[in-house]
């Protein structure tokens, strides 16, 4: 019997699905952070422009008096105000009593204040908090704030992430006599076997979805492989640049990434499927414990806490 039809039958049996386990069990404790971080920050930046306006402030106006600073003045109240930061630009509103915005640096340290054009006094940021952690958010999930090597490192994640998901799927199978109970979770049954089921019932009904984000993942941050194998598929035509199938495909590829080329239902899905692969990890790595660390401390005469 082939090895292809052991893994039908009776996947357990087959000495390649072991080697298949070993790498998804090490690929998904090594991303096991990381798994956490860009899962949480994606689910939080599928609801980006929303949480934008929420927290985009007002408009600053202050109590006009009889004579308005000059543009100068305004900007040596910053420098008073910052003595070792230089003023970089200065942006006045269009009504005269709206508050001046004006931009400071010092080593690389930027700072954006608001000043009272008439009396020069300073009247605090003028980017919310709230934007500053949606700009630390989105730097996070894109570049592990480390620039553009943090970027290389999350498609290499991203890489590792689908092969997690691929392997994944392989282990899924349970056979098939057994695979339709790995469908769904087992709730009356004891704490071990509802762990299994609900790792392995999850897993299976997010695949899709985790492959997508996997594999866009990989597309956003090396998108060349992708588009020499489009112009493969389908090469363009250079007389008429027409649009072609591989093109939108690669557009949709980014946008089911996000999630944000539908309405709330969508992003709300999004988010909660977002939170799924911290609960697969948590999961295996009960599963893991149970099997592995609890026999091992148990054979060395240790129980592990």
């Amino acid at each position: 019997m082939s090895i292809l039809s052991n893994w039908l039958q009776q996947p357990q049996s087959v000495w390649l699905r072991r080697a298949v386990f070993q790498v998804h069990l090490w690929t998904g404790i090594g991303l096991a952070v990381y798994i956490l971080v860009i899962s949480v920050t994606g689910s939080i930046l599928v609801f980006r422009s929303e949480l934008l306006m929420q927290f985009t402030a007002d408009t600053i106006f202050v109590e006009p008096q009889d004579e308005r600073l000059n543009d100068d003045a305004i900007r040596e109240a910053a420098l008073v105000a910052y003595p070792d930061y230089r003023v970089v630009q200065s942006f006045e509103g269009r009504e005269l009593n709206q508050a001046v915005e004006v931009w400071l640096e010092n080593d690389g340290d930027r700072r954006q204040r608001l000043f009272d054009p008439f009396t020069g006094e300073d009247l605090g940021n003028s980017v919310p908090p709230g934007i500053h952690f949606m700009s630390w958010t989105l730097d996070l999930h894109d570049n592990l704030l480390y620039g553009r090597t943090g970027r290389t490192i999350n498609g290499v994640a991203g890489i590792l992430f689908t092969a997690l998901v691929l392997t994944g799927f392989i282990i899924w199978w349970p056979g098939l006599r057994s695979w339709p109970r790995s469908l769904y979770v087992q709730v009356r049954t004891n704490w071990k076997r509802f762990n299994w089921s609900l790792h392995s019932a999850v897993g299976f009904w997010s695949i899709l979805i985790l492959l997508i984000w996997g594999v866009s993942g990989i597309y956003l941050v090396f998108p060349n492989p992708f588009s020499a194998a489009a112009d493969w598929i389908e090469p363009l035509n250079t007389e008429t640049f027409d649009l072609r199938t591989v093109d939108t495909l690669l557009a949709w590829l980014a946008r089911l990434h996000f999630g944000r080329f539908a309405g709330m239902p969508v992003k709300v899905l999004y988010a909660v499927i977002g939170l799924v692969p911290p609960l697969l990890f948590v999961t295996g790595g009960i599963m893991w414990w149970n099997r592995v660390l609890r026999k091992s401390g148990a054979a060395s005469g240790v129980t592990p806490k």
